[in-house]
């Protein structure tokens, strides 16, 4: 399905007007911290959907086969490919400049759909306790965009400062919230295991995509390695921040529900969360820890911005996104165009409910993951001698192994996480190609930086074989598409629909739409191969 370039020239921050900045192990924690956690917020949805039992379950499983695996591959690649882009540098250099773009695209426009939602949360924390109209809770949201945005016009050494009080006291804040649980234990936190009207995998589907959700964002802090005098503090800091967010999921979650107990009625909103746990026997800390849960927001929001505006910039920077884009503040060194467009771009999405931009995501930063794992095992295989500081301690075997649990996830999760988002996520998928062949035909994409190393198919003005690697793609969407059919009827529950959204009939009409994407890019599969027979060399 890839095919590996050749190793693309070494980035240079200075070329690009980077301003490199000196940053500390710990900051650099605190910042992971923040684009990983900052809190243990959004697991209170999951108790209820998938059982307590199952929550803690899940907790401590997923770090083994997810999160921990994705912290070793970004830690190594990180230190191997020390370069402003991250993982985006990494697909390249271990698939191609088209495969490249697509996990850059893909993950980017998932962090912009993405980092929306923390000002979203932090809009409906603030009017749980603070009576405001729609016209008021909006400007609350438009300003926190704006004061987190002119932050990071100041570059990413303010960017960590912040991060890091905010991070120092939401750890406070959820130590308290595991020593008032423990301290006031009543019951077994694993009862019930599952809710008593599911099934196991009902269950498991249910939370999963959550758990998930929880502990991704480990590669995304590799995006501003370009831009810190040692980037080798980038994995020292993963593989500290792996554990450290394990504590502050699982120990608050396990004292909350051993002190609390009533499960089913755990809810971010408007049902028991972890405030209640220390407000029950300190009332004043309640609101203080809706405090802590808005300013928790921030700290996501504010890290988040210097992740996903420096993708869009790696990609400008190799000419496959608007050039304005590379543009950077003479004194500060910063992407101030890239910078800008995120916080536009959530001035308006931010309008928009949860539910509503949440569907886009999930689909697109599986997809990266997938890239990303697929990546460094091609570059144990292909590049065993790339100089890597930091080396996972496993044979290239051992190494893929440890990949396998994680893609499996990652594919498994594509389908159990509702129709909706399906339809969503297989929609915002095909934009990647799109924008290739959009940004490559305009921009030039790497040809422009070396044409020796990529050479452009005059009949197409893409690089020789993108036609092929596109048919490829549509191919797999296909095949996505097929499993879809097949088992979405099976496992989703189509009065949900109705009731979620007040539209009868609604599954029947997404199912519909899943046929007649699968059958489109069925078709484009075939007319990309015949194309790609008649345009492309031998």
């Amino acid at each position: 399905m890839m095919d590996s370039d050749e190793a693309d020239a070494t980035f240079d921050p200075t070329r690009a007007g980077l301003k490199k900045y000196r940053m500390t192990t710990s900051t650099v924690v605190f910042m992971i911290f923040c684009l990983c956690a900052a809190g243990a917020y959004g697991i209170e949805e999951m108790i209820p959907q998938a059982g307590p039992g199952l929550t803690l379950v899940m907790l401590i499983v997923l770090p083994f086969v997810w999160s921990t695996p994705m912290g070793l591959v970004a830690s190594e690649l990180g230190s191997a490919i020390p370069e402003e882009g991250g993982f985006y540098r990494w697909v390249q250099l271990a698939c191609g400049e088209f495969w490249g773009f697509q996990a850059g695209w893909w993950r980017t426009l998932s962090i912009y759909f993405d980092n929306t939602i923390y000002v979203v949360l932090a809009g409906s924390y603030t009017a749980s306790v603070i009576e405001l109209t729609p016209i008021e809770e909006y400007l609350f949201k438009a300003s926190v965009i704006v004061l987190f945005t002119c932050i990071n016009l100041r570059g990413i050494r303010d960017v960590g400062a912040v991060s890091t009080a905010i991070s120092i006291v939401v750890m406070i804040a959820f130590a308290m919230v595991a020593a008032f649980g423990f301290a006031n234990w009543q019951g077994n936190p694993f009862v019930p295991f599952i809710p008593p009207d599911q099934t196991l995998l009902q269950s498991i589907g249910a939370g999963i995509a959550i758990g998930i959700w929880m502990y991704s964002g480990y590669e995304s802090m590799s995006t501003m390695a370009g831009e810190i005098e040692d980037p080798q503090v980038i994995p020292k800091a993963t593989l500290i921040t792996v554990p450290l967010i394990m504590a502050v999921y699982i120990l608050p979650t396990m004292g909350g529900l051993a002190s609390l107990g009533s499960w089913s009625e755990w809810a971010s909103e408007g049902g028991l969360s972890y405030s209640d746990v220390v407000a029950t026997h300190v009332p004043a800390l309640g609101i203080l820890f809706v405090f802590v849960a808005v300013i928790a927001q921030f700290s996501i929001f504010n890290t988040y911005i210097a992740s996903g505006s420096r993708g869009f910039f790696a990609l400008a920077e190799d000419n496959l996104a608007p050039r304005a884009l590379v543009k950077c503040s003479e004194e500060r060194g910063v992407p101030y165009v890239a910078v800008l467009s995120l916080g536009v771009f959530s001035l308006f999405v931010c309008m928009f409910p949860f539910e509503v931009i949440v569907v886009v995501d999930v689909m697109l930063f599986m997809a990266a993951y997938v890239l990303i794992f697929v990546s460094a095992c091609i570059l144990r295989i292909k590049e065993p001698d790339l100089e890597r500081p930091f080396k996972v301690p496993f044979g290239t075997r051992g190494f893929i192994t440890m990949c396998v649990p994680p893609l499996s996830i990652a594919f498994i999760a594509l389908f159990i996480n509702g129709t909706d988002y399906f339809v969503g996520g297989m929609l915002a998928l095909v934009s990647g190609p799109v924008a290739y062949f959009v940004f490559k035909r305009r921009y030039g994409g790497l040809t422009k930086i070396d044409p020796v190393r990529h050479p452009i198919n005059p009949r197409t003005r893409l690089g020789i074989g993108d036609i092929r690697r596109m048919a490829w793609m549509f191919g797999g969407l296909t095949a996505i598409g097929i499993i879809a059919v097949l088992f979405l009827p099976w496992y989703d529950d189509p009065q949900s629909y109705a009731d979620d959204y007040g539209i009868e009939g609604l599954f029947d009409i997404l199912m519909n739409i899943i046929r007649w994407m699968t059958a489109a890019f069925g078709a484009f599969t075939v007319a990309l191969l015949i194309i790609a027979k008649r345009v492309e060399p031998a």
